[in-house]
């Protein structure tokens, strides 16, 4: 991906612009567009969609529905040649407009009014701040965990063991944080919904497209951390996230089913490029001895937590060539 030069006039240029990949949810699409467009703030903004490779339809739905409205020069499609995940598409998305900040969306997540006028005001509140995370809602109104510490083996042996005992002695490990978060314990925040500073993405570069689906966002936070960049709270901007609509993976885990391939080779691709490939082998085993302790309490009387299927098996997936294929067909 090459950031557009601010200088010429050949692209859009907003305050903010908004990103937001289509595939095959054309109708989730239309509706987060329709919260962006509805919003009463007074920010000056774009919304580019792009559409990666849906093949169902949806470009032509999505062209229809852009035609029709009011000021169609408000919202741009790019219609991807191929489906290249996350941060594929949304660095498309991002390429596409000339802007100061970058707001990712998912598709299956809407804007609450005055979403834009706030997240500005904190971005521009904190200029170290290269990540403004809002709050994340579920749509029956409670508030959804996007808030989290980085990955670490330890925090594999917490998921692994999935016991009370075993969470507590390594609280400051645990992955999730509770809410609301303590702004000081986030390392990072999920990008179902997010605000990119533009001159953070110049200086650190795209995100990294090894990534089809899941950590991506992990290893971006990481990155800007690594570049002196804080992430910052914005508990005033809220975001309703349909979560798992846009895909198969949420829903799986609930049921403990098998995840994709393309899930557990982004999971080797964080470890490896943040603790290395001891680290990798380390989370590997520390999993698998949390599942020991987990089958351990059975000696209490105590059902075991179940795993997801063939996850002993799954971690493994890429562990000898780490940065190797994506795994997305």
């Amino acid at each position: 991906m090459t950031l557009p030069d601010k200088s010429t006039n050949s692209i859009p240029r907003a305050r903010i612009n908004v990103s937001i990949i289509n595939y095959r949810t054309a109708e989730l699409t239309i509706q987060c567009v329709r919260s962006v467009l509805e919003d009463d703030s007074q920010v000056d903004y774009m919304v580019t969609v792009v559409d990666n490779a849906s093949g169902d339809g949806s470009l032509e739905k999505l062209r229809a529905f852009i035609t029709g409205l009011p000021d169609p020069a408000r919202v741009q499609l790019v219609a991807s040649t191929t489906n290249s995940g996350f941060s594929g598409g949304h660095n498309q998305g991002i390429a596409a407009c000339a802007a100061d900040y970058h707001l990712v969306l998912n598709s299956d997540a809407v804007l609450k009014p005055g979403f834009l006028d706030a997240i500005l005001a904190t971005a521009e509140a904190h200029p170290d701040c290269g990540l403004v995370a809002p709050r994340i809602d579920y749509d029956d109104g409670t508030r959804q965990i996007s808030c989290f510490r980085f990955p670490t083996p330890k925090s594999e042996l917490i998921r692994g063991a999935a016991t009370g005992p075993i969470t507590r002695l390594l609280q400051s490990s645990d992955v999730p944080l509770d809410n609301p978060p303590d702004p000081t314990q986030v390392d990072w925040a999920s990008f179902a919904c997010i605000l990119l500073r533009d001159a953070m993405i110049r200086q650190i570069g795209p995100m990294d497209e090894g990534y089809f689906l899941y950590f991506e966002d992990v290893e971006y936070s990481w990155r800007a951390r690594q570049a002196g960049w804080r992430i910052c709270l914005a508990p005033e901007a809220c975001a309703v996230h349909f979560r798992g609509r846009s895909g198969p993976v949420k829903a799986s885990q609930a049921a403990r089913k098998r995840l994709p391939a393309y899930y557990y080779a982004s999971r080797t691709r964080v470890f490896y490029q943040m603790h290395g490939r001891a680290g990798l082998l380390m989370a590997n085993l520390m999993w698998h001895l949390g599942r020991g302790i987990a089958h351990l309490r059975r000696l209490v009387g105590k059902p075991v937590p179940p795993a997801t299927a063939q996850e002993a098996r799954d971690i493994w997936i890429n562990v000898l060539t780490p940065l190797g294929g994506r795994r997305d067909s």
